[in-house]
């Protein structure tokens, strides 16, 4: 059970979080679950929050298999069981190898792996464990993923470690 309440539903919310959870539900197919139903009493950050998270998920110039990946390498670095069980049922669809899912899942190292996703599980196993990149690794991922879509990467990154935040303080469990 959450150290918070997960709002769910609108009824037990002040007035001023109505629209928000209306938003955010209505980009998540009817659904207001995880950090998002944490966040409810600060309308604003859950919002801002979501609105990152839908061009994160959605739109940006990453392709799901980057996405995906990305996304599970820091729910588990950062220990995030409920991001961990998502993305570990969405990884496989978007293309994500089974042997870079095992890597990241088991934190065993990244080489042998497909050259592309190495990088990026290397990338962001840096940044998360030791707050820095080395160049060679900033330069390599860079020009694999092109400007905007590096970006973007390094975007994703942030927004899911920022969900970790939420989610590891609040002890929110995974979702069935």
């Amino acid at each position: 059970m959450a150290r918070l309440p997960e709002h769910r539903t609108k009824d037990a919310l002040p007035a001023e979080s109505h629209a928000a959870f209306d938003a955010i539900a209505a980009a998540r197919n009817g659904v207001v679950r995880g950090p998002f139903a944490i966040m409810l009493p600060s309308p604003d950050v859950a919002l801002r929050s979501a609105h990152l998270g839908t061009y994160v998920r959605f739109e940006s110039k990453l392709t799901p298999r980057v996405r995906e990946l990305t996304a599970l390498t820091v729910a588990c670095e950062c220990a995030v069981n409920y991001e961990r069980a998502a993305h570990l049922l969405s990884a496989p669809g978007a293309g994500v190898p089974q042997a870079a899912i095992d890597a990241v899942v088991n934190r065993t190292s990244e080489v042998g792996l497909e050259p592309e996703d190495a990088n990026l599980i290397r990338f962001t196993r840096a940044i998360l464990n030791h707050h820095r990149v080395d160049d060679a690794t900033f330069s390599t991922v860079r020009a694999q993923l092109g400007e905007q879509a590096f970006i973007d990467f390094m975007a994703t990154v942030g927004y899911y470690a920022m969900l970790a935040v939420t989610l590891n303080a609040t002890e929110v469990p995974p979702y069935e």
